[in-house]
């Protein structure tokens, strides 16, 4: 190989290796995306076809106790806390936390983050309105409802909406820490949360378990085409980043 040749082959190779470590969570976040996104478009096929039908009345039926299948499993004190859980994904709670957040960026004079969270947010609300609308499933019937339900079935609006608020939330959050450990832990929170809500909302028997499915992958990929939006942006120098030392 000619000296020039080698220099080549050595200079794209550190280019290639550099690309790859700078690019690596926005390609993470694409991925990402891409899965989630699929996984909603098959999920919702199977389910508009009455595919899972049979899974869903099993997996439902599953959480209510075997003799009565109007009452949910456990005890009491597992319907009450279910209950709560469930209001961690409604329009009050989401609202405030959302607002609350909204402050804080504020306060640290992160505004463009502030009002890009704003955008991400409302937007994850008019895509949620939008797919009940279009797919307009009924919810379950086969047992009573332990909350009060005044939408359709499909996605599940709070497990949507919990990933989209939590994770985007989480997300931003997360990218104005310095420490890794920080990022870590926030970013587990906003996960169990959504997981969390997405559960409850079967428990309640006020969703079938493909619905929580499809708001899970649906808000996921909400929130990463908001990450990897944020991260294009932050590049740009469009919104602040992770502050200096």
């Amino acid at each position: 190989m000619s000296t020039l040749s080698h220099s080549v082959w050595r200079e794209s190779t550190r280019w290639m290796v550099r690309l790859g470590r700078n690019e690596r969570p926005l390609l993470l976040m694409i991925l990402a995306l891409s899965l989630a996104a699929w996984g909603f478009v098959a999920l919702a096929d199977q389910v508009m076809e009455g595919e899972t039908q049979s899974m869903d009345t099993h997996l439902l039926l599953a959480m209510r106790a075997a003799d009565n299948p109007s009452q949910p499993w456990g005890p009491e004190w597992v319907h009450e806390m279910t209950r709560d859980i469930t209001g961690l994904g409604g329009t009050a709670i989401l609202t405030s936390l959302s607002l609350a957040a909204v402050g804080y960026l504020a306060l640290i004079r992160k505004f463009h983050l502030m009002t890009f969270l704003i955008v991400a947010i409302g937007g994850g609300i008019v895509v949620s309105t939008l797919l009940k609308l279009g797919f307009d499933r009924p919810r379950p019937d086969l047992v009573p409802h332990g909350s009060h339900v005044y939408t359709k079935s499909f996605p599940s609006g709070h497990s949507m909406m919990a990933a989209v608020t939590y994770l985007t939330l989480g997300a931003l959050l997360a990218r104005i820490q310095r420490r890794r450990s920080h990022r870590a832990y926030i970013l587990i929170i906003a996960t169990v949360a959504t997981l969390a809500v997405g559960v409850s909302r079967v428990h309640l028997g006020v969703h079938w378990p493909t619905d929580v499915l499809a708001g899970w992958a649906v808000g996921s990929a909400w929130a990463a085409a908001c990450w990897t939006v944020a991260n294009l942006m932050q590049r740009r120098g469009e919104i602040e980043g992770t502050p200096s030392s």
